[in-house]
């Protein structure tokens, strides 16, 4: 059994669903995320050190069958985006009830989750694929998607850097209009 890296995600703690639709109004999502190792079976756990303790999800492991609507719900993606991760190749096989219905588990929600960070560090859907794919096939890339992460943070490390620049400019524009408010105008 391979590791399935993924976040253990703070899920909202309740699942009623006008706390998901407010999320979705104000544009917010009901997944938080952090970046945090997910474990097989036999309980091996690769956690990032800085991450956040996990909230609990909606439901407990082994009754966590979401049906599209609720993940839709709790995530703030579209059906049509979860139906096209899937088609991609950027989320694993989900399982399917009887009638053929997509069903979620908690597992697939905390993927969805850290796909949500890799989206926000700007990485390409190709590269996000990628990532997907090495970790179908098992432990043996650990060193390949280290480094797929690795440069993802180089590149979000610059743009952190050239945001700052930019900060310090407008620091720079803000305090002089505000000092040229109390003094006279300069001809």
């Amino acid at each position: 059994m391979t590791v399935m890296e993924t976040t253990a995600t703070p899920i909202l703690t309740t699942t009623k669903t006008k706390n998901a639709a407010k999320a979705r109004r104000t544009g917010t999502s009901a997944v938080g995320a952090s970046a945090v190792g997910r474990s097989d079976p036999q309980g091996d756990a690769r956690a990032d050190a800085c991450a956040s303790a996990p909230q609990a999800h909606p439901r407990p492991d082994g009754q966590d069958r979401y049906t599209i609507s609720e993940v839709v719900a709790f995530t703030g993606l579209t059906a049509h985006t979860l139906r096209w991760y899937e088609r991609i190749g950027l989320m694993p096989d989900i399982n399917r009830s009887h009638t053929g219905q997509r069903r979620y588990s908690n597992r697939d929600l905390d993927w969805l989750s850290f796909v949500g960070k890799l989206r926000l560090t700007g990485m390409p859907v190709a590269d996000m694929v990628r990532y997907a794919e090495l970790v179908r096939e098992g432990d043996h890339t650990f060193h390949e998607r280290q480094e797929l992460l690795e440069s993802t943070r180089r590149d979000v490390l610059s743009r952190i850097a050239e945001l700052q620049d930019t900060l310090a400019v407008l620091d720079h524009k803000i305090q002089f209009y505000g000092g040229a408010r109390q003094a006279p105008e300069r001809a």
